[in-house]
């Protein structure tokens, strides 16, 4: 038996600058972090010689090509592991939230697989192989930081060059800095699911026609990515929630799917309760919020958000990027 887990994520600023349609053209640059919320997946070898496989539903299959499940599928194809395994996979969270949890799971499964053929991979490798499983085998029209700080774990910057190649930071931010964010930040689940690809292929499209003001609105969000960096590294944390807000006013304009009005009605209702900014983390649409808050008025904003008929997600940073938990294999 091995029990692989990864974990999800937070975008901390710059989220969106990570899709090819943006980065090809003019580069990337984000700040994300891990959280204490994790994908697990466990791998066993099988008595008979299918493929066994549990997650919202059961499959029972000949072989590898018979799978139903397309990460599943693409990652047994890709590691070799075609015949006589089963595998499960859990959540902390809900798919279709914005917390990457798609992505995590493709890390998680790769490093499970490649645990269970004995093979070592690096962070690195399994960040690049998740994206190229996902952006390239299926085509999925998504970025690459969720598959990146699954991988890495921590407070990461990355920088996206053009030609796909992903430079890792981890941002150097003094303890107590780190724990006036971690307390100060409220997070609340909308009730909303949604899957990223529909928000981020209108997104693309609006990228690749060169619509003008999308590519200003990014351009925007990625400048206030590096914002983002030096109020992390100086301290000023109170200026994260002013930033916060300027970052969902552009983001709510990149796609007609970004936002809705219940949505607006949320967001509006924790600001008048004393959330200085926030946003809806992953590509919008649905999933959870992520406020900032003063210590005093962070109370208000929970009991306003609970009235709305929202709950709030308790978080710790994880600075573990995927990991193996267990490894009882036996060839």
């Amino acid at each position: 038996m091995i029990i692989s887990r990864a974990p999800v994520r937070f975008s901390l600023g710059g989220g969106g600058t990570d899709i090819p349609a943006y980065y090809e053209q003019f580069g990337g640059y984000l700040i994300a972090s891990a959280i204490d919320k994790y994908i697990y997946v466990s791998a066993n070898k099988r008595f008979y010689n299918d493929i066994r496989l549990s997650y919202s539903k059961t499959e029972n299959v000949a072989d590898a090509d018979k799978v139903e499940h397309p990460i599943f599928r693409e990652a047994l194809k890709m590691t070799g592991v075609t015949k006589g395994i089963e595998m499960t996979s859990v959540a902390d969270v809900p798919a279709n939230s914005g917390l990457g949890s798609s992505s995590t799971f493709t890390v998680a499964l790769l490093n499970a697989l490649h645990t269970y053929k004995r093979h070592f991979c690096s962070s690195q490798e399994l960040a690049e192989q998740a994206c190229h499983l996902e952006m390239e085998r299926l085509g999925e029209p998504i970025g690459k930081q969720d598959q990146y700080i699954a991988a890495f774990g921590g407070i990461t910057a990355f920088t996206f060059e053009k030609d796909g190649k992903v430079h890792v930071e981890p941002v150097p931010i003094a303890p107590e800095v780190l724990d006036d964010l971690q307390h100060n930040l409220c997070i609340i689940y909308s009730g909303v699911e949604r899957a990223a690809s529909v928000v981020l292929s209108e997104q693309g499209q609006r990228m690749r026609s060169l619509d003008q003001g999308t590519i200003e609105r990014m351009h925007r969000i990625k400048a206030l990515g590096h914002e983002v960096h030096r109020i992390l590294t100086s301290g000023n944390i109170d200026a994260y929630g002013e930033l916060l807000h300027e970052h969902w006013t552009n983001k709510r304009k990149l796609a007609s799917k970004m936002t809705d009005a219940a949505i607006d009605e949320h967001y509006e209702a924790a600001r008048k309760a004393g959330a200085i900014g926030g946003k809806l983390m992953g590509a919008g649409g649905g999933g959870f919020f992520m406020f900032y808050t003063r210590p005093h008025e962070k109370r208000r904003v929970i009991e306003a958000m609970a009235e709305r008929g929202l709950r709030q997600l308790r978080f710790r940073f994880e600075f573990d990027g995927a990991r193996i938990v267990a490894n009882l294999h036996r060839s």
